[in-house]
């Protein structure tokens, strides 16, 4: 705990295995109080090394749902919880669990109601093996949707995320998409609530086993970003309406 706030790491998994105990090991536990493991139908040994290293709390979805879903469920549960703050922690240790308690003390001391651990901050992306399409896209993208979003944002792409979990409940995120582009629903509805977002630098890793998404599923997410960013700006300026900004 800090500042006696309940802290969780969730754990959105699949085919982690490979990954999945050092990414536990270096979780700060003298902080932490709880982790949560949701796998998305893994075809290795994710659920077993799960067990194996300890984790009390794990999630098996029936079939491949999709990074989105598995999102859903780890949040839910880690609301059945109480969890005052969650952590979204990748477990294919392309993050390092070790910035979790600079992300929970900004949270813990109500300075920020969402930390994102940002690749692009100190030239962590490329750094660290980040493929340069990704890294020309993310930057496109980003510029585009802090203009579109009225934020200045070094990134919306990270999968490292530190929530109040009141933020969380405020938002409808069980309908937001199963897939990708979940992640920037999230940080849409969390910015239209007026949310307090911050960033901390965030070195990352590319290696074999970190999980990427290939050359078309970019496409497919950059172009959902690209609706989800002008959705958001049609729903502010009050030329349309959409669904997801409806508080839950």
């Amino acid at each position: 705990m800090l500042n006696n706030k309940k802290i969780i790491v969730v754990l959105p998994a699949y085919n982690a295995s490979k990954t999945l105990q050092k990414t536990f090991e270096e979780i700060p536990f003298d902080i932490v109080d709880d982790v949560i493991l949701t796998d998305d139908f893994s075809n290795d040994e994710t659920v077993q090394v799960a067990k194996k290293i300890g984790i009390k709390h794990i999630i098996s979805h029936d079939s491949n749902k999709g990074y989105g879903a598995n999102q859903k469920s780890c949040y839910q549960k880690a609301f059945e919880l109480n969890a005052d703050i969650i952590v979204m922690l990748h477990p294919d240790y392309q993050y390092t669990p070790k910035l979790i308690p600079a992300m929970c003390t900004l949270v813990a001391n109500n300075l920020y109601d969402v930390v994102l651990g940002s690749r692009i901050l100190s030239k962590g992306a490329l750094k660290g093996g980040m493929p340069f399409y990704k890294y020309v896209s993310n930057r496109i993208l980003t510029f585009i949707q802090n203009v579109l979003m009225n934020q200045k944002l070094s990134e919306y792409h990270t999968g490292y995320r530190c929530f109040d979990a009141k933020i969380l409940q405020k938002i409808d995120f069980k309908t937001n998409s199963d897939d990708f582009v979940f992640d920037n629903e999230i940080l849409a509805q969390c910015s239209f609530l007026k949310a307090r977002i911050g960033e901390i630098s965030c070195p990352a890793n590319y290696f074999e086993e970190a999980s990427s998404i290939n050359f078309r599923r970019s496409i497919v997410y950059g172009l959902g970003v690209l609706r989800v960013s002008f959705s958001y700006f049609l729903q502010k300026t009050k030329l349309a309406s959409f669904s997801i900004f409806k508080s839950s």
